[in-house]
């Protein structure tokens, strides 16, 4: 079973914007106030979210060799 990743051009994943709300809440609780060490967990987790979404955006789906031998032989 194969899963479609591709996404309109332009087109934003719920995950990039989550942790793009992520991102921001962690530099408005840090630079307006004492931010306690949890809060640091933001930063780590938006941005790993962001570096993710983005690899998986452009992974290309999985070829089965059964499509690959019909595509061969259609030449």
């Amino acid at each position: 079973m194969s899963r479609n990743h591709a996404i309109t051009p332009g087109s934003m994943d719920l995950w990039i914007l989550s942790a793009v709300a992520m991102l921001v809440g962690w530099a408005w609780v840090t630079f307006t106030s004492t931010a306690p060490g949890w809060v640091h967990l933001l930063l780590t987790a938006g941005v790993f979210i962001v570096i993710w979404r983005i690899v998986v955006r452009d992974t290309p789906d999985p070829v089965e060799p059964s499509v690959v031998q019909q595509v061969k032989s259609k030449r």
